[in-house]
């Protein structure tokens, strides 16, 4: 996620230089995501007690039902806003396409100097929010699900890093940088409490663990 933009393919040869150019990078200033910030631990722990537990029931799913990308600004849509708004020093050229910046993932704690390097993940994928209420959604709100730039939905990351995590909940998939978690799992419920999404056992007691040391 997203489907239009392709894994890139790395031989070892451009994987090296990959690594160097990304220590580079992270020996210079890095971009800071901008992921409107999430409800505090305390309220998250009250939402989370609001939701609703229920098993999850992907019949009938298709990414197509949530259309993406749409107009956000200007010529600007959701990828490129999202590309702008996260990133460091970006460049555009009159359709809004990134042609060049700097984007950190905090998800990983990489930073990229390339936007084919980098995903626009649905903290809350697509298909989880399927699974937990979405079914029953009209296409249009589906589509406001999958562009919200309000709540804290959508965050540029690493493309691999993003593909990883697929359609995880924080039962089976947590950032690998420790610091973030807290901000994650505080995002992650306020997306599903203002969505009115459900939560499965696993997942609820996943996050009830991380949100007792936020």
């Amino acid at each position: 996620m997203p489907k239009f933009y392709a894994r890139r393919r790395v031989s070892i040869l451009a994987a090296l230089t990959g690594l160097i150019a990304s220590a580079a990078l992270l020996n210079s200033p890095s971009a800071s995501a901008a992921l409107p910030t999430p409800v505090s631990g305390a309220t998250a722990r009250s939402y989370l007690s609001q939701l609703t537990v229920a098993s999850e029931n992907r019949t009938g799913y298709s990414r197509d039902l949530f259309p993406t990308w749409i107009t956000i600004s200007g010529t600007c849509n959701t990828r490129e806003y999202i590309l702008k708004r996260d990133g460091s020093n970006v460049v555009t050229d009159s359709a809004c396409v990134s042609q060049s910046g700097s984007w950190y993932s905090p998800y990983d704690g990489a930073t990229w100097s390339s936007p084919s390097d980098v995903d626009i993940d649905h903290l809350v994928p697509l298909a989880e929010a399927w699974d937990s209420g979405a079914s029953q959604w009209t296409t249009a709100q589906r589509q406001a699900f999958a562009n919200d730039v309000t709540r804290p939905q959508l965050l540029a990351v690493t493309d691999n890093v993003n593909q990883s995590k697929g359609d995880q909940d924080p039962a089976t998939w947590m950032p690998a940088l420790t610091s973030y978690r807290c901000t994650y799992v505080r995002a992650w419920v306020q997306v599903k409490y203002y969505y009115n999404l459900s939560v499965d056992s696993a997942e609820k007691s996943a996050l009830q663990s991380d949100l007792a040391g936020c």
